[in-house]
Order: C-alpha cells, then sequence, then structure tokens
C-alpha cells in the first residue's frame, strides 16, 4: 500500500467561503441603503417643516406691515412674488401639497399645512 503525504500549502478560497463572504457584503449594503433612505426622509420632513415656518414669519410680518387683522383675507399672492416677504412658492421635498389657510390665523394655528403625513411642527404655540 502507497502512502500519499497530504499537501499543507493549498491556497486558496473554497466556493462556499467566496459564497459568505459575498453574503456578508450584500447584507451590508442593504443595511446602508437602508440607512440612507431614512435619512432621506428625516431630512425631507425637516425642510418641510421649515418652509412651513419660513411662511409662517411671513404671514406675521405681513400682518404687522400691513396692518391685517387675525382672521382677515390674507392670499398666497399676497404673500409670494418678486418683491413680497417670499420670493416662490414652497414645494414640499416629499412630493406633498400645501393647503393655504387664505385668512390671517390666530396665534398657535399654522397658516401652511402639508398633505405629507408627519410633516406638522412639533409646537405652534408661538406662532
Amino acid at each position: 500500500m502507497k502512502i500519499t503525504p497530504k499537501r499543507k500549502n493549498e491556497s486558496g478560497l473554497t466556493l462556499i467561503e467566496i459564497t459568505v463572504v459575498i453574503a456578508v457584503l450584500l447584507g451590508l449594503i442593504a443595511v446602508l441603503f437602508i440607512g440612507v433612505q431614512n435619512y432621506r426622509e428625516a431630512t425631507n420632513k425637516s425642510r418641510c417643516i421649515m418652509q412651513i415656518s419660513a411662511v409662517q414669519k411671513a404671514v406675521r410680518s405681513h400682518q404687522n406691515l400691513n396692518d391685517v387683522a387675525t382672521g382677515a383675507s390674507l392670499t398666497q399672492t399676497d404673500l409670494v412674488g418678486t418683491g413680497k416677504l417670499i420670493a416662490s412658492a414652497p414645494v414640499c421635498p416629499s412630493g406633498g401639497t400645501y393647503t393655504w389657510l387664505g385668512t390671517a390665523p390666530a396665534i398657535g394655528t399654522a397658516y401652511l399645512t402639508c398633505s405629507t403625513s408627519g410633516h406638522v411642527p412639533a409646537d405652534t404655540s408661538g406662532w
């Protein structure tokens, strides 16, 4: 009987090892994409709320400058346009639509609302 020595210097990876490495890399890439998507949604929500806040400040400035009483007619065209308090009408970054109240709001009431769920300022008590 002939004894054959085992080779100890075999190099390379088996097919299973390569498959496991690829699976781990794909899992990490999937987690990265999920994180980026969540970051993008949070950024869009923050931008939308900042735009709502900016419009609210423009409304209060217009009220103070033009002596507009609460409940009086106040349209989008009074605020938005060349030479006015807001240069161009805001657009929700998430694709939602804005609803303009149409009258000068009472304190604590937002003049602009977004149709996208969750795009609501946390506290409007000082508005």
